[in-house]
């Protein structure tokens, strides 16, 4: 008789423990605390996580509206307000460090609220293949003007006429396209006994037959969520943190030493300066961010294709595209 008394208790013990541990893991979360970066940002800044397993995020600002997003996930971002819990589940596949920020413009300093989740467990990714700037041996700091630029803006719609005429097979490659500045095609296109202009409108419809309307607008969305506040909403470095940006000096820079400093942001309607630079040395401005300037590094926010498709949308402000207006 007491055999099966205790058999009974450990049974319903063992049943309590069943129940309870996934409704105790269930209910454990993780608040995260949003402030300006100029008081620290987010708290904590370091999240530890595990790989296949959920991780539950209470969000919540303590000063104004922010908000949360995790880098190269496929998530929609999550509005962060001030006294308010705003609750996200992630879950990650693979381990690895992997970058949160806010997606709220907040002010000068804004890009430097990230945090980053370190996910332990699971198969270790296989290491990424060196920048295509790093491959090509570019120098993305230097200054890359050309000695002339258009006459009028190039017409990718004229160029596609002047296509069919022409073989534009060898300049036509994503290898090529990537590797060569405008500029470098426009002389190359010498070769076809175009003048001057048709080239130019040639380089326009070789640019725009790299990317897809599809690859435009999601580069247009991502410019103008997360750098028209400093380049402009038409690219003419003009935006409404422009000024602050170039008065700020070291304070809102990417590194604190060095001569450079924060200055004006890049004029993307700078004809001089764009046409003499390839797809590739933009990429690895992009990804790596303006040592020294206060142009933060992307590569841990955006993929390798929505990086892509940025580059391809800031020709737009060189080369006239049908569907994509100024």
């Amino acid at each position: 008789m007491k055999r099966e008394i205790l058999a009974r208790i450990l049974l319903l013990a063992l049943c309590l423990v069943v129940v309870l541990i996934p409704l105790a893991l269930r209910d454990r979360s993780l608040t995260l605390r949003a402030r300006m970066p100029e008081d620290d940002g987010w708290s904590p800044q370091v999240i530890q996580a595990a790989a296949g397993q959920p991780l539950r995020l209470r969000l919540t600002s303590e000063d104004v509206t922010h908000g949360f997003a995790v880098g190269q996930m496929e998530m929609a971002s999550v509005d962060v307000l001030p006294g308010v819990v705003s609750e996200v589940t992630l879950l990650f596949d693979e381990p690895g460090i992997y970058t949160f920020f806010c997606t709220r413009w907040c002010g000068l300093n804004h890009w430097r609220m990230r945090g980053t989740i370190e996910v332990s467990g699971g198969d270790a990714p296989a290491l990424a293949d060196a920048p295509l700037y790093v491959a090509l041996g570019l120098d993305i700091d230097a200054p890359h003007p050309v000695p002339g630029v258009p006459s009028q803006i190039p017409s990718a719609a004229r160029g596609g006429q002047l296509a069919e005429i022409v073989s534009l097979a060898e300049f036509s490659t994503p290898e090529y396209y990537r590797a060569h500045s405008p500029y470098q095609v426009y002389q190359d296109l010498v070769s076809t006994n175009l003048n001057a202009a048709e080239r130019w409108d040639v380089v326009s419809y070789l640019w725009r037959s790299q990317t897809t309307a599809e690859g435009l607008a999601e580069g247009a969305r991502l410019y103008a969520q997360n750098c028209a506040a400093c380049h402009g909403e038409t690219g003419g470095g003009d935006g409404v943190f422009a000024d602050q940006l170039a008065a700020s000096g070291q304070s809102s820079s990417q590194t604190m030493h060095g001569s450079m400093s924060a200055r004006t942001p890049a004029d993307f309607t700078d004809a001089q300066n764009m046409l003499g630079a390839s797809p590739a040395l933009l990429q690895g401005k992009l990804m790596r961010g303006g040592m020294g300037t206060g142009m933060p590094m992307w590569g841990v926010i955006f993929t390798e294709e929505q990086s892509w498709n940025i580059i391809a949308f800031l020709y737009s402000f060189q080369f006239q595209y049908q569907g994509v207006t100024r």
